[in-house]
């Protein structure tokens, strides 16, 4: 078994960093509205730890990410889809209860459940293993006026999500690539269209721990996995050849303090539940915990990342360390920012750095198989259109 690195870090798993200011991170021109920069790093096995900062804010916030028995993970904290799927029913949730604010429908309670599946084929040895994403499939059970149409605020709440500009259409994930600390070519993954960014590996030692009291409880683990043998045992992941769906549950209710609390399940494979709180920043303040935009931000990253662990170990190659900066770029909520429009996003942008003793050929070709199995990357160029259901429970105070 791998180094268990998270398992000895008395820090809190997840908490904003307390010298944030102190850092500088310097962020990419925002393309849209909102710009963050995803900092990401291996620490042991399918362990990783993340820093994002955004432009809306400044704020920077920790994360880590780990995996469960079907990855010989140590399943100390959430896996990567968890962060997509939390920070997705979160952004529709803030979407569905402005928009109903600003159209004048009293809506009581709320719970959102997402459904979201993922798929992976082919033979990671002949360079055939592909990720896929599949439409997420969204529930809104709502109590609401009964005079109102609820499902049609509920579907352009959706569309006005930020996450709708990476969902529909076809975004390009663009690289760049850098071999024990030199830029190299690239493969058959589109190029970025300028030079490598300095490795910032350093900053991840300099954050100290800082944010809301009660950082601890940001995100829990509240089941933990059933470690059986079938989908989900100890390694059955690490296959070389797969033909599989994975299946990731997110229920998300918004507590009386206008936090959202979201349950993540992990179906296929088998893994462990976790609990996230989400709070969107006002005014130019961080939220009480982690916004949508970050976690997602923090999935794509951690999920690519796991890759490139994955590919090693099935190749038995030599992956001494490994590290991305990656820049996103989102609109505000067509509810949230009133805008009035289509959230939107541009194509993620990400400079990889691979420490190894294997030739440069084995860099380009973990990257590439690298984006050719990461589900989010997956995601990103597929067009999916969520399927929505509106379930109307009653009227509030009924």
């Amino acid at each position: 078994m791998n180094d268990n690195v998270l398992g000895r870090d008395d820090r809190p798993r997840f908490f904003l960093a307390g010298n944030a200011s102190d850092l500088a991170l310097e962020l990419p021109e925002p393309r849209h509205d909102v710009a963050l920069r995803t900092l990401v790093r291996s620490l042991a096995g399918m362990q990783k730890e993340a820093l994002v900062v955004s432009s809306a804010t400044g704020a920077v916030w920790r994360l880590v990410s780990d995996e469960g028995p079907y990855l010989n993970g140590h399943d100390e904290a959430p896996f990567p889809l968890a962060f997509l799927s939390a920070g997705m029913a979160a952004s529709y949730v803030t979407e569905i209860t402005e928009l109903a604010g600003q159209r004048g429908v009293r809506i009581g309670a709320l719970r959102l459940t997402q459904d979201n599946y993922y798929t992976m084929e082919g033979s990671a040895l002949q360079g055939t293993m592909v990720g896929g994403a599949l439409p997420p499939e969204v529930k809104v059970e709502i109590e609401a006026d009964g005079d109102r149409d609820i499902r049609s605020l509920c579907a352009d709440a959706v569309d006005a999500s930020p996450l709708n500009g990476l969902l529909r259409g076809s975004n390009t994930s663009r690289f760049t690539l850098s071999h024990n600390g030199e830029p190299i070519s690239l493969g058959r993954v589109a190029p970025l269209d300028s030079p490598a960014l300095p490795d910032l590996a350093d900053w991840f030692e300099k954050v100290t721990v800082g944010g809301p009291d009660g950082a601890d409880r940001l995100v829990l683990r509240s089941d933990p996995a059933d470690r059986h043998d079938g989908d989900g045992g100890r390694g059955s992941s690490l296959q070389a050849e797969q033909r599989r769906t994975l299946h990731v549950r997110a229920t998300c209710i918004i507590r009386d303090d206008g936090v959202k609390d979201i349950a993540i399940n992990l179906f296929r494979p088998t893994g462990s539940s976790f609990q996230f709180l989400s709070e969107e920043p006002s005014h130019g303040r961080p939220g009480r915990a982690p916004d949508a935009a970050t976690l997602i931000s923090a999935g794509i990253g951690f999920c690519f990342m796991t890759q490139f662990g994955r590919y090693a170990a099935i190749t038995r190659k030599r992956l001494d360390h490994y590290r991305i900066v990656q820049d996103t770029h989102f609109s505000h909520g067509g509810a949230s920012g009133r805008t009035g429009r289509a959230g939107r996003a541009d194509p993620i942008d990400t400079h990889v750095y691979v420490d190894t003793p294997e030739p440069e050929v084995f860099s380009r070709t973990l990257l590439d198989m690298g984006e050719q199995t990461c589900f989010l990357h997956a995601l990103c160029r597929t067009d999916l259109k969520p399927r929505l259901t509106v379930v109307a429970t009653g009227r509030p105070g009924d």
